[in-house]
């Protein structure tokens, strides 16, 4: 036998994650208010990955998604967008984190109704005295098919078009990681479908790396990935995941009484 078979080679190391939650508890009120929204959840979000995170109301997926974000702040237990610690930093840093290194999509647009769709994609990297970058952002508004409609206000556009133009913001400073809280929630299933679909574009052309809060089956079947919580606590993940398949999944959680 060989020396080289006698003592293997280690493997390479996996790369880090683009977040990653440790023991993370997160626990609201005090004596008999008290409620654990989240309860020692450990979870990585691999680089330019799609991953949809799913369970019942109340089951704790928003506040992960909150406390991943930098949005809220844990009990105890760790939050990390790549190697950075959230409860590390000072507010200013967690600040400039989230302006830097976060991309949100949220369900309600939150567009500002006297600027332009333009105006309104490029208002962060404004805010941080920064300008964009000229082909990306071509790539960008090609990938979210928002071309021909830059000028126009929120008030001008769809529904299904505010969103492209928050998701076109949430990808225009190539944030480490995006994430969408029911981005489809306030969509007919048309635009929904399309918005998801630029989501999952931006993952597999653009390598961008996106976390999905959903209680839709459907939204969740455009995934990589789906993790499923109850009850505070991750309970399952499916990959490769069909619409059928989250479904199944959903009903077997609450036949066995988890409601959040």
């Amino acid at each position: 036998m060989s020396q080289l078979a006698q003592h293997p080679q280690p493997t390479a190391s996996l790369p880090e994650p683009a977040a990653r939650a440790a023991g993370l508890t997160k626990v609201y009120g005090k004596g008999d208010a008290r409620v654990t929204a989240l309860d020692g959840v450990s979870v990585d979000f691999p680089r330019g990955r799609f991953t949809a995170v799913m369970g019942p109301s109340g089951s704790g997926k928003s506040t992960l998604m909150h406390c991943l974000a930098g949005l809220d702040t844990a009990t105890s237990g760790s939050a990390r967008i790549g190697g950075t610690e959230l409860s590390s930093l000072t507010e200013r840093q967690l600040t400039n984190l989230r302006r830097d290194k976060v991309g949100f999509v949220f369900q309600g647009f939150n567009l500002l109704p006297t600027l332009t769709a333009l105006e309104n994609i490029t208002l962060p990297l404004r805010i941080a005295g920064r300008r964009p970058d000229a082909k990306w952002l071509e790539v960008v508004v090609a990938t979210v098919g928002l071309a021909g409609r830059l000028e126009h206000r929120p008030a001008e556009l769809s529904g299904g078009q505010q969103q492209r133009v928050a998701v076109a913001r949430a990808l225009v400073s190539r944030p480490d990681i995006v994430f969408a809280d029911e981005p489809t929630g306030n969509l007919d299933s048309r635009s929904g479908a399309e918005i998801l679909g630029f989501l999952r574009d931006s993952v597999r052309e653009l390598g961008q790396t996106v976390v999905m809060v959903t209680h839709d089956p459907v939204a969740a079947a455009h995934a990589d990935r789906v993790v499923f919580l109850a009850d505070g606590r991750v309970v399952d993940e499916l990959y490769g995941p069909t619409s059928g398949a989250v479904l199944d999944r959903m009903l077997r959680f609450e036949a066995q009484g988890h409601t959040g």
